[in-house]
């Protein structure tokens, strides 16, 4: 008998298309602005009215080609799209260069890559590759070539760097310093101006951009969402969150559509706490889903130890008393990990296509929407 049901947010309660847009545009800001690789093929704006943010998203994923690819890889995180996606068009940046700077243009990917040696890359970019054009398909096939599932991901850019640059590296990781400066330059968009210090500890480097915080598309009308969770409380269920989102950008939504007063405060599990706990202990790190983290965390509640986390025994004991409710393979892939049923949400990215996905790892439940989460409890 199901008694704790932990929800994701995103593909769940809220659309994942405006962090989607902002992923797209932070990759955009990282390849076109003055202040990062200035490549000449497109111009930049901090501001983008709505035809533009379509055609970036459309451009940079690929018509979503890519983020399919990087989302049935296990990936839940948009920093590490935003990375992912950046970092390999650093490599073919590099790769055209090395003609007219050799091992000058190597040396860039032997060491850590951070915004003065992104100037380098554009002062060389604009003198010896001024025709330099960016191609997101590419990233298909290079990443088709491989297996790499999860954060692998994320160290199959070092291979590709090897194939491509005949370069010995290891500095792609989700610990190096390009990683940290793409999870800012993102935080800069989704927040906006006024709210980014607060995420990152300093102000946005670009000003212009409003953020879209409080432009979030709920999944079903906020009322139904209400109603359900209200009586999922009546009948006396425990309910907590398991988010790749930070802790800003879950309260603040949430909160305005009086959608988050019904969760246990103790069991709102977010990125920031995911971070924390990998600053705590690194050698675990990434813990970011699939790994089960946010959800052991949802389940023994904010007041549990890292510690008691990291170490807590899997599978749960008693898992069929807890329920996942998810809209991706990496919420999937958490709950199996923690050996608790999972019921999968047909409004994720891929939408009625997840279905036969689902079907075929056999998710307990496959739901159109959250709110035919009663018709399986009843």
């Amino acid at each position: 008998m199901i008694k704790t049901i932990l929800f994701d947010v995103d593909g769940v309660m809220l659309s994942e298309e405006r962090y989607f847009d902002a992923s797209a545009l932070t990759v955009w800001e990282m390849l076109y602005s003055p202040q990062y690789l200035g490549v000449r093929s497109d111009s930049f704006t901090p501001a983008p009215v709505e035809e533009e943010i379509r055609r970036v998203r459309d451009q940079v994923f690929a018509n979503d080609k890519v983020l399919d690819l990087i989302k049935a890889r296990g990936i839940n995180s948009n920093w590490d799209m935003v990375y992912l996606a950046f970092s390999y068009q650093v490599i073919r940046l590099v790769e055209a260069l090395m003609p007219h700077v050799g091992d000058e243009a190597k040396s860039i990917l032997r060491g850590q890559v951070d915004r003065a040696e992104l100037a380098k890359l554009r002062e060389w970019g604009a003198a010896y590759a001024p025709d330099f054009t960016v191609d997101y398909a590419a990233f298909i096939p290079d990443f088709a070539k491989g297996s790499a599932q999860k954060a692998e991901m994320l160290l199959y850019l070092n291979q590709i760097t090897k194939e491509r640059l005949g370069v010995d590296t290891e500095i792609f990781s989700r610990s190096s310093t390009l990683w940290q400066l793409c999870y800012e330059t993102f935080q800069e968009w989704y927040l906006g101006d006024e709210r980014v210090a607060a995420s990152i500890g300093r102000e946005t480097s670009q000003t212009g951009k409003k953020g879209f915080l409080t432009d979030e598309i709920p999944i079903v009308p906020p009322a139904e969402m209400i109603e359900l969770f209200r009586t999922l409380k009546e009948k006396g269920y425990t309910l907590g969150i398991g988010t790749g989102r930070p802790t800003i950008e879950t309260h603040v939504p949430l909160s305005e559509m009086k959608i988050l007063e019904w969760f246990d405060p103790n069991r709102v599990v977010t990125a920031s706490h995911v971070l924390e706990a990998e600053e705590e202990f690194p050698s675990y790190a990434p813990m970011s889903k699939p790994h089960p983290y946010s959800y052991v965390k949802g389940l023994l509640g904010l007041s549990a130890p890292n510690s008691d986390v990291v170490n807590f025994s899997l599978p749960i004991q008693k898992g069929e008393e807890v329920l996942i409710v998810g809209d991706s393979p990496a919420d999937f892939l958490a709950a199996r990990s923690m050996g608790c049923k999972f019921a999968a949400t047909l409004t994720g990215l891929s939408g009625q296509e997840a279905r036969a996905k689902f079907e075929e790892v056999k998710a307990d439940y496959i739901l159109d929407d959250v709110r035919d989460l009663l018709t399986i409890l009843e």
